[in-house]
């Protein structure tokens, strides 16, 4: 019975020590909207966010933020090389990003200055944050936030 409480024991901790070394699958997102506006998109982050290309083709586009910290990609709609799952284009509704900024008065300033349709104006929340949100070519609000710390 010592030997099988032994064994036990050691498996145990033999178990916990592997778990404990194993790295977790990595996990990076990046987000796809289907749309025929491949070119307005790109004007669109690339002159007023200031996004990167990361790759282009005739019917796929991948921008970066500035920082290069996530990316975001485009594909046009019922493109051959893709599967029926990838056909349909985004209708323009229910869907937002956002896009958190160390100075969201300075953003907000310096894209009224672009001329930029402000959909929802500078803001103050009850919760801390303060943000606004413009629209993209394709319908995609854009919430453009400076978070307040929580307690």
């Amino acid at each position: 019975m010592k030997k099988l409480i032994l064994v036990l024991t050691i498996f145990c901790w033999a178990s916990l020590t592997y778990s404990q070394t194993q790295t977790p699958n990595k996990m990076k997102l990046n987000a796809g909207i289907i749309t025929s506006k491949l070119k307005e998109t790109k004007a669109f982050y690339t002159n007023i966010l200031g996004f990167g290309v990361t790759f282009e083709n005739e019917f796929y586009l991948l921008l970066h933020t500035p920082n290069k910290d996530a990316e975001l990609s485009f594909l046009l709609p019922n493109h051959p090389s893709q599967q029926p799952l990838f056909h349909k284009p985004f209708n323009g509704q229910g869907m937002y990003l956002t896009l958190e900024v160390n100075d969201v008065d300075q953003t907000y300033m310096a894209l009224k200055k672009k001329g930029v349709k402000i959909n929802i104006d500078i803001r103050n929340e009850p919760w801390g944050d303060r943000h606004f949100a413009i629209q993209d070519p394709n319908g995609i609000g854009i919430d453009i936030v400076k978070y307040t710390p929580q307690p």
